[in-house]
């Protein structure tokens, strides 16, 4: 690798149930000695980013289980038999149990509450009250400590009466455990959250993934970004109304990652040309006001971007993203831990080198698919 300093950023998209997946491929990074400069999130990206950026390092991975062992604690029972569609079953029926009675730290159902919205006035805008997350959150993260700085956290969410799009940044705020809610309010099943008078809903209604975010910033150093995304934008042609749900609900929440890459790669391009530019112009045109703009932008910073993402079992349907089963949980747990061993235990991985042309792509995980879907 070149001398150049490589900061490193975890990229964490939206998906619900899926988000285990991400803790195990953090566990896997930990045991490998990688920790993150920055953590990007949006809905349980944000958590998970958040419970992170809140812990010890020492205490990460145990904290990111106390979670998910938490909202996967409704329904730990296992499965009794093999085969593919009883294990269909078996996920929706834990999908359908967890939205009637909710989610042990993470959800409960209004209905349980009828009175709620004389107290609450979001309550009616609601299928779920979100309370038992922020009590989570308060238990597992350290917020003086996100706020001190020492970890940059970028959580995305959406203005409800605006629409616009905002991402809470510990650099430029203090961050709490309203903004991590806010990141995952996703409608109509959990109500938008007041932050200083403006109501915010989740950021995946906007965008499921804060990659742009990261690529929009002015490269101080290089960059090795570790994308983990829950919904793939290629799949296979549905072969029924439930495969079509699920198919469409992948391609709505994917990210677009070739097209915020190529765009990067084209702004990179006449950066790293400005850069060079600047260092051929003569003294005396160092204070042109075009030469001024040129060398504000100019930069040969690099990019490098490991891309990896939950790949959907043929048992899985529309369901998947909030089926909270103990089972599913650490299936999901496991295949990212496994994803990112793959990953890092591979020639390309170990032989990279600096990118020349401004940013690189590694999509190293494909292999795993003939464990997914054997």
């Amino acid at each position: 690798m070149s001398a150049n300093v490589e900061k490193t950023v975890l990229v964490f998209q939206g998906g619900g149930a899926l988000g285990a997946y991400q803790a195990g491929a953090y566990e896997a990074l930990h045991e490998h000695g990688i920790r993150p400069d920055w953590l990007a999130g949006i809905s349980i990206g944000a958590i998970n980013a958040a419970i992170i950026a809140g812990s010890p390092p020492e205490e990460r991975v145990a904290r990111l289980r106390q979670f998910w062992m938490t909202v996967s604690s409704g329904l730990t029972g296992m499965l009794v038999g093999q085969g593919e569609t009883l294990r269909k079953w078996f996920n929706e029926t834990a999908a359908l149990w967890g939205s009637l009675t909710g989610v042990p730290g993470f959800f409960t159902p209004r209905a349980f509450n009828p009175l709620a919205s004389f107290t609450d006035p979001t309550a009616s805008l609601s299928l779920y009250d979100t309370a038992p997350l922020q009590a989570t959150l308060a238990e597992l993260v350290d917020f003086d400590r996100i706020n001190h700085g020492d970890v940059r956290l970028s959580l995305g969410a959406v203005d409800v009466e605006n629409g616009n799009f905002r991402y809470f940044d510990n650099q430029t705020g203090p961050i709490d455990k309203r903004h991590v809610a806010a990141s995952g309010a996703l409608p109509p099943g959990f109500a938008p959250v007041e932050i200083d008078g403006r109501f915010y809903w989740d950021g995946g209604l906007v965008s499921n993934t804060p990659l742009q975010k990261v690529l929009s910033q002015e490269l101080e150093s290089d960059l090795l970004i570790f994308q983990l995304d829950l919904f793939s934008a290629t799949g296979p042609m549905p072969r029924d109304l439930a495969d079509v749900q699920a198919r469409e609900k992948e391609i709505r929440f994917s990210s677009r990652t070739r097209m915020n890459t190529d765009l990067f790669r084209r702004m990179q391009t006449v950066r790293m040309a400005a850069k060079r530019l600047m260092a051929k112009l003569p003294p005396e045109l160092a204070e042109d006001p075009d030469a001024k703009i040129l060398a504000k932008i100019g930069n040969d910073g690099a990019v490098t971007i490991v891309h990896l993402i939950y790949r959907q079992a043929a048992y899985e349907g529309h369901s998947k993203d909030y089926e909270f089963s103990r089972l599913s949980v650490e299936d999901h747990w496991a295949a990212g831990y496994r994803d990112v061993c793959e990953t890092l235990e591979s020639e390309e991985w170990m032989t990279r080198t600096r990118p020349e042309n401004g940013i690189r792509i590694l999509d190293l995980a494909e292999p795993s698919l003939k464990h997914r879907h054997a």
